[in-house]
């Protein structure tokens, strides 16, 4: 074994990332828990993503590990307990993403409320000027409803709000900074909105938060857009809410057991569809692959980590 330390990763990195960890670590792609197990004892390190975290059955077979760096800001698929008790170190890639997440939010509420795919779709398949071309729901005067109202939260209302849309936010607590109305509970904001956007984080605080009830308060005129977790919203409740148009429509950049969505999505034609791409842009994936690397190599030169989680 090299003398640098061993670092495990999960998921594949971003080009010229590999190269730049190569600098300074020993690296090992994850394949199977099975074929860890010969190197277990020597991963001081783990790179991942926020998607896949690191799993309970990879964490228990590393009894030296001390840092992991998350390629994005979810850590709902982290143990932090358990990290905490074994005083492994975690970083996030934060405050690299918050534009990017915020711009897909009110593209998708804007593409999903004016439907420019359907019209897309229309004017491709010959429609136009046959048949009467579908129209859109106008933003100017209408209401968000904002779900999670840390840096991305603020970041999609300061957007919305250019619009000549009106604000107000659910939240863990209230942002006595913020200006935009506080609502302590999420129904009561689902029913005032015209558009619920949800920004909060993952993990079981937050998993099915938007059930039935909430949709039913969303309403046949209401939208809803996801950029935050796709365990946020009960599906199979909201598949029923669009195919029965009991809400108008709904743009998610996010799904439980992505990639393998419910293959119903694809029929919906009140729906726009992402591949789970928010901050998925050149500069944005740049920054971030680079701020892991940063946190593993200030972790092993000095002990510290640049955005640290625990």
């Amino acid at each position: 074994m090299s003398s640098r330390p061993n670092i495990l990763m999960i998921d594949p990195l971003f080009p010229g990332m590999k190269e730049r960890l190569e600098q300074h670590f020993t690296l090992h792609p994850y394949t199977t828990v099975e074929n860890l197990k010969s190197i277990a004892p020597d991963i001081r390190g783990i790179t991942t993503g926020g998607a896949s975290g690191v799993p309970p059955e990879i964490m228990d077979i590393l009894p030296n590990l001390e840092v992991i760096s998350v390629n994005g800001v979810g850590t709902d698929r982290i143990n932090l307990d358990e990290a905490k008790r074994r005083n492994i170190r975690v970083a996030t890639t934060q405050n690299t993403l918050t534009d990017d997440v915020a711009d897909m939010a009110v593209a998708l509420m804007m593409t999903v409320m004016r439907g420019i795919v359907t019209n897309d779709q229309f004017v491709r398949a010959g429609k136009w000027p046959s048949e009467p071309v579908p129209m859109g729901r106008t933003l100017t005067k209408k209401r968000v409803g904002i779900a999670g109202f840390g840096h991305i939260g603020q970041a999609i209302a300061k957007r919305v709000s250019a619009f000549g849309m009106e604000v107000a936010y659910f939240n863990s607590h209230t942002r006595p900074e913020s200006n935009y109305r506080f609502e302590p509970d999420l129904k009561t904001l689902t029913a005032w909105c015209d558009v619920l956007i949800l920004a909060v984080s993952g993990g079981p605080r937050s998993t099915n938060m938007v059930n039935k009830d909430i949709l039913d308060a969303l309403g046949k005129d209401g939208f809803l857009v996801n950029i935050a977790r796709g365990t946020v919203v009960d599906e199979a409740a909201l598949l029923s809410a669009l195919q029965e148009k009991r809400i108008a429509g709904a743009g998610l950049d996010v799904f439980q057991n992505e990639p393998n969505i419910n293959p119903a999505f694809f029929t919906l034609t009140n729906t726009v569809l992402q591949a789970h791409q928010a901050s998925a842009t050149i500069e944005t994936r740049t920054a971030m692959a680079n701020l892991v690397a940063d946190n593993l190599i200030a972790y092993f030169t000095d002990k510290r980590l640049l955005t640290p989680v625990i």
